[in-house]
């Protein structure tokens, strides 16, 4: 068994996992058991691999381009053709030795390779078998390709705005991927777990649909159960505002009269004392008014002035700053959320570490993010002896 380094076993040493997954949701997942020591076998198909080395166009380290780099550390690369008979014969191989699974292709494609749930639980009855899918294994949309983007629009998230005013648009950040990847690592532990008192395995099945309208659970609710819109970015005392020098987000929330307190922060008289902003309910009706006092307010002093203004006076705020300043800021350091590994010719690799922080099983990088194929050798050769002495 291996340990973190620290003379401790990372919480998965000795969990296998066959991964058939690419692009984002489940590498994010499969990256996430591997930097907590799971063994992640990474199925790619010659010559190209998945997609994601290749998804930014030229780059100068090729497949292991930023995108791919970001997404698949602490994995071993095996290049298998799944559509002959030898592939196939290989990669049920591998399962035969693992504890999990790992695809996100349309329902119906591990069926037709003979890869699917009932086929690979004939075989390795312990399995935990996990799929991500874009909208479910079954239903009318089944059959509908599945990506963050349509997730974004098909499960309302998009249509939420802070004001009609304001355009419809594409989040720039994967959310849909990302949230269903994180989603699809606690089916498996969830799994692993119940496992631990059953022997049996089970089948795990995220879609980004179904984690879209997850992480609306509270908007959700207020819709079913009051026929009422719920919308954080739409309060009345809070938004984000152009400043002399950059922005500023302002949340005017968790005090008793917030606005006073905002009031005297922008050294304006206090409008809550007018019957038109006397309360939450008539705030709301007067939003555009009130928003259009902070707008000119902000656009008065600098950043800093007005976030020392608002500390001062104990209301939420912060400056908005770019992803490059975000990745500067000494707080990502002291928190270790940069990983450093291996320079290539072409310079650093530099990616986003784990965001969990565990005492006794301190984040780590064992293995690069791997060429394509770099490990098909060594991984079969390992399998064929595993399967030769289980022991």
């Amino acid at each position: 068994m291996k340990n973190n380094g620290a003379g401790r076993p990372l919480p998965l040493d000795g969990i296998r996992v066959v991964d058939f997954s690419q692009v984002m949701m489940g590498p994010c997942c499969t990256q996430m058991l591997g930097d907590y020591g799971a063994d992640v076998i990474k199925i790619e198909r010659g010559p190209y691999g998945d997609l994601s080395r290749w998804s930014v166009g030229d780059d100068p380290d090729g497949g292991n381009n930023p995108v791919f780099a970001s997404l698949n550390r602490n994995k071993r690369s095996v290049v298998i053709d799944l559509k002959s008979e030898s592939g196939r014969n290989a990669a049920i191989a591998l399962i035969q030795t693992a504890d999990v699974v790992v695809n996100n292709f349309r329902p119906g494609v591990m069926e037709r390779m003979g890869l699917g749930y009932e086929d690979v639980r004939a075989i390795n009855p312990g399995i935990v078998y996990a799929c991500g899918t874009g909208f479910g294994l079954g239903g009318p949309n089944v059959r509908k390709g599945g990506q963050d983007v349509l997730a974004q629009a098909m499960s309302g998230a998009m249509e939420r705005r802070a004001d009609d005013s304001v355009p419809l648009s594409i989040y720039p950040t994967a959310l849909a991927d990302y949230a269903a990847g994180m989603h699809l690592v606690q089916g498996i532990l969830l799994a692993l777990l119940q496992r631990q008192g059953t022997g049996e395995g089970q089948q795990v099945s995220v879609s980004l649909f179904d984690s879209m309208l997850a992480m609306q659970m509270q908007e959700a609710a207020m819709w079913m159960m009051r026929g009422k819109e719920l919308n954080w970015a739409a309060m009345p005392l809070s938004g984000v505002f152009d400043t002399e020098d950059g922005a500023i987000v302002m949340i005017g929330a968790f005090k008793q009269n917030p606005l006073r307190e905002i009031c005297k922060a922008l050294n304006l008289e206090d409008l809550s004392l007018q019957d038109k902003f006397a309360n939450l309910e008539v705030q709301r009706e007067n939003r555009a008014e009130i928003q259009e006092v902070f707008r000119r307010s902000f656009a008065a002093g600098t950043t800093e002035h007005w976030l020392s203004r608002l500390e001062e006076v104990d209301i939420l705020c912060a400056p908005v700053v770019s992803l490059g300043e975000a990745l500067a800021d000494p707080q990502t350091a002291y928190n270790r959320m940069v990983a450093d590994m291996e320079p290539t010719a072409n310079g650093p690799v530099r990616v986003v570490a784990s965001p969990i922080s565990m005492s006794d099983a301190p984040f780590q990088v064992r293995h690069q993010p791997p060429r394509l194929g770099q490990d098909t050798a060594a991984v079969l050769s390992e399998c064929e002896l595993q399967r030769a002495d289980p022991a």
